[in-house]
């Protein structure tokens, strides 16, 4: 009767171990795609940045009107530059130059795993370097989502950007994994938590407390504007609002109602222009 026992016991553990760790190769797999070759309605101009680990970060750069300013954009977890054209679009339409990346792992930036902003976070540093370059006399400011958003926070060194605006972004990489556990296996999911940060932490070669944007957004020195939705499960309001919190002035809170875990310009369209323009028109073009 023990033995038996015993061996059900194992099986399960042995079973628990295999889904976490497929689950792991799945949350962490590289979202490789080609971007490159789609055609847009935005006269883009294919870049190619050299990153700090001899790679290059794929990107598309859409040219505005000099004085205006120029934007980075950052895509979400397992997405590609595609996702920012319909901001790309609206900004340029305002004279900022814009420039769309494909982070490390996604779209046609090399990478073997997706490190939840430890590696993407250079992809950034050296695409901001890029436009410092590229328009010496222009005010930068970057948009992020989600991973995006992550990234821009996570940047080891400060970016001085003169706008930053954060959409979905997570205050932990505990809560980011607990919450979409939840949402994919019910509360039974969060039982493979500590196996999947632990695998995270593994392949990223980043301990677990460095990964959480709520760290660091303290050290992000311009001004800011975070955005998520009053329905987001993958992020909620008050982990949001404990984000916000922890930020330096000057800062801006803008809960969508409504909104979920998405795209926050598909969903509220016009107001997001108005509310987005507003922002940088204020920080990037100074009276």
């Amino acid at each position: 009767m023990l033995k038996r026992i015993f061996t059900y016991f194992s099986g399960c553990v042995a079973l628990t171990i295999i889904i976490g760790f497929l689950i792991g190769e799945i949350v962490t797999g590289s979202a490789a795609t080609a971007t490159e070759s789609l055609l847009t309605d935005l006269p883009v101009h294919s870049v190619k940045i050299p990153a700090s680990d001899g790679t290059d970060v794929h990107g598309w750069l859409v040219y505005g009107k000099d004085g205006n300013g120029a934007v980075l954009l950052v895509h979400s977890i397992r997405s590609n530059r595609v996702e920012m054209l319909s901001r790309a679009r609206f900004l340029t339409a305002q004279g900022y130059h814009v420039l769309l990346i494909d982070l490390q792992a996604h779209g046609e930036t090399p990478g073997d795993r997706i490190t939840f902003g430890a590696r993407e976070s250079e992809n950034v540093e050296a695409s901001i370097d890029f436009l410092r370059k590229t328009f010496p006399n222009e005010s930068i400011g970057a948009i992020g989502v989600s991973l995006g958003a992550a990234a821009i926070v996570l940047a080891k060194h400060d970016l001085k950007l003169s706008a930053v605006i954060l959409e979905s972004l997570h205050p932990t990489i505990e809560e980011a994994v607990e919450n979409r556990l939840k949402l994919f296996l019910g509360k039974p999911g969060t039982f493979f938590l500590p196996l999947l940060l632990a695998q995270i932490s593994f392949f990223t070669d980043t301990p677990i407390d460095e990964l959480s944007p709520i760290t660091r957004i303290n050290n992000l020195n311009s001004p800011l504007l975070i955005i998520s939705g009053t329905n987001d499960r993958h992020t909620t309001p008050p982990e949001t609002e404990r984000l916000f919190a922890a930020a330096r002035e000057p800062k801006e809170l803008w809960i969508v109602p409504g909104a979920g875990h998405f795209n926050m310009h598909d969903y509220a369209g016009r107001t997001y222009e108005q509310e987005v323009l507003g922002f940088l028109s204020h920080y990037l073009r100074p009276r």
